[in-house]
């Protein structure tokens, strides 16, 4: 076929300075090609633009920025913005988060890292007491549990260098959503009143997320003059207006003087980092996940790597879930033994991640017998408080975004006159190795605390991609985020519609506890037994987890999907222009 960019020819020279013509095929295959041009290119591009986040209010923000001429970018800090405003239990400009960027332009994939960082002042042992045991709530409550916030800095660095409107424009929506307010509803009442003491800790937080010191009623509005300040400061000068001068000093202030470490050097030093997605296979489909410091795409592709030497499908439902437990478990003892920030530790991933360390683990699970965790401790070798959104435009430009402030609502901490709610991600270190953490993982020292050190997540924003389609992924949940991208992933693979990834059952272990975690419903009474014999503990909780956003483009038949979890109450849209 001709080139893209090149003219056909209609002569070219012989060795004897002769001109001889184009032979008259070339003219017919010529031809052909631009009439197929109009369609090859049409069939490159998706027919609509879809956007599924966890609250209406953000994904019609992010609408609007697709409609008045930004890119899936620009849409992505809109978003993030104003889930800010109007979900402070699972993100905020106090917290970070991981953005995976897909550039149909030239194919680049990246990892935006605004996770934040322990402060400059933090040390190894900051949350133990004088006998070497954790204080119970340091590392949750107040500001001595917040790390320095890197969500700005990300916002500000997708807008320029990926999006196509300034700044301001793109924070809009959420300023005039600061302003406006929005009504509580009953999932912000459970976190309030998850979080009350810490809220009511806090002067600042107790004015702006309670109603005189308890949690509001349904349907009262919440409005934040100090976050639209906040916000609008950022959007005139950028990221500056964060991290020095006033606003900056006056966070350092409160965080003091409320026994928290910042300092001004912290804020100014802080950096976003792009970083090279984790990529691997899965029957067909390519997958990239996130990378350290987040766990979830080393532990997704340790995972699919194990699935792969089974045929999961064409097994007994009890067979296939307790073949899917046993990767889980593996796959999160290495989390736990290995992982933790590129930066500061080395650690084995090309090992990791290699065919031969899959079959390996896959080798040591019995079909008849669950592995207690404990056996595998000499094998060589986050919730409701998070959030996500997926967003695809008409050019097929894509982001895959999770952020958080760790335990809902965070540290409970505001900053006195700034509106900004503070991260509790400090306890996502291992304070302790062997200590769980607040969702009960545990960690060695590749994850211990360490000046300037970013903490290791579950975040795990998915791109998922074939010939057949471009799957968009991901959830909030804490320890259980890569066990539910696991599962949706695998429904994407067999073909079904983004509305059954997002509905799907779900069910987690993550080495320890020693225990599969259930949803309600998840497992039929007879499933629950078979489990059991097999030597499984089952932990059926109370309530569902997660709250996953999918986008699909289908490209057999150039549709899109976007799909929005129904146990949360987000809002998925599609739209032609």
């Amino acid at each position: 076929m001709p080139s893209m960019n090149a003219l056909p020819p209609t002569s070219k020279s012989s060795p004897d300075g002769s001109v001889a013509k184009a032979p008259v095929w070339y003219w017919g295959f010529f031809v052909l090609w631009l009439l197929v041009l109009p369609v090859a290119h049409a069939a490159g591009q998706p027919p609509a633009a879809a956007i599924a986040s966890a609250h209406p209010a953000a994904t019609r923000a992010g609408l609007e920025i697709l409609q008045t001429g930004g890119n899936a970018f620009d849409a992505a800090v809109a978003v993030s913005a104003a889930l800010a405003v109007v979900e402070p239990y699972s993100s905020g400009l106090g917290g970070g988060g991981f953005w995976l960027l897909h550039r149909v332009s030239d194919g680049k994939e990246v990892m935006i890292d605004g996770r934040e960082k322990a402060p400059l002042a933090a040390t190894r042992d900051m949350y133990l007491d004088s006998q070497g045991r954790p204080v119970a709530g340091a590392s949750i409550d107040g500001p001595l549990a917040a790390g320095i916030p890197g969500t700005v800095a990300a916002l500000a660095h997708i807008s320029k260098h990926y999006g196509r409107l300034p700044l301001k424009q793109s924070l809009a929506p959420a300023i005039r959503l600061a302003k406006e307010g929005f009504a509580v509803n009953e999932h912000y009442r459970r976190m309030a009143r998850l979080r009350l003491d810490a809220l009511r800790a806090s002067k600042a937080a107790a004015r702006q997320f309670l109603k005189g010191g308890e949690v509001p009623p349904p349907g009262h509005v919440i409005r934040q003059p100090d976050l639209a300040t906040t916000l609008q400061v950022i959007a005139d000068k950028g990221r500056e207006g964060f991290y020095a001068g006033v606003l900056a000093r006056r966070m350092v202030k409160a965080v003091r003087a409320h026994g928290g470490v910042w300092r001004e050097k912290d804020l100014l030093a802080y950096q976003v980092v792009e970083r090279k997605p984790v990529i691997g296979h899965y029957h067909g489909w390519r997958v990239v996940g996130a990378a350290l410091p987040s766990s979830g795409g080393v532990v997704l592709l340790e995972m699919l790597n194990m699935l792969a030497l089974r045929d999961i499908r064409a097994m007994a439902e009890a067979d296939r879930i307790h073949y899917l437990v046993e990767v889980m478990r593996r796959a999160y003892r290495d989390r736990a033994r290995w992982l933790g920030d590129a930066d500061f530790v080395d650690m084995p991933l090309q090992r990791l991640l290699s065919p031969e360390y899959a079959r390996e683990l896959a080798s040591t699970i019995s079909m008849t017998r669950a592995t207690p965790s404990e056996k595998l401790a000499d094998f060589k070798a986050e919730g409701r408080d998070t959030t996500h959104f997926s967003i695809l435009d008409k050019q097929g430009n894509r982001v895959a975004a999770t952020l958080s402030i760790n335990y809902p609502f965070g540290s409970g901490f505001v900053a006195e006159g700034t509106g900004v709610l503070l991260n509790d991600e400090m306890d996502d270190f291992s304070i302790k190795p062997g200590v769980a953490n607040v969702y009960g993982l545990v960690g060695a020292e590749a994850n211990a605390i360490a000046p300037g050190k970013r903490m290791l997540s579950s975040m795990s924003p998915t791109f998922l991609e074939s010939e057949s389609g471009v799957a968009i992924l991901g959830t909030p949940g804490g320890s259980r985020i890569i066990t539910m991208v696991l599962i949706g992933l695998l429904q994407a693979v067999e073909g079904n519609a983004a509305e059954h990834w997002v509905r799907q059952p779900r069910f987690h272990h993550q080495y320890l506890p020693d225990e599969i975690q259930v949803e309600p419903g998840a497992f039929s009474e007879k499933l629950q037994q078979e489990l059991k014999k097999r030597g499984h503990r089952l932990s059926i909780k109370e309530r569902p987890w997660g709250n996953m956003q999918a986008v699909y483009w289908n490209r057999k038949d150039n549709e899109v999907e976007a799909a929005s979890d129904p146990r949360g109450g987000g809002l998925a849209i599609k739209s032609s222009k």
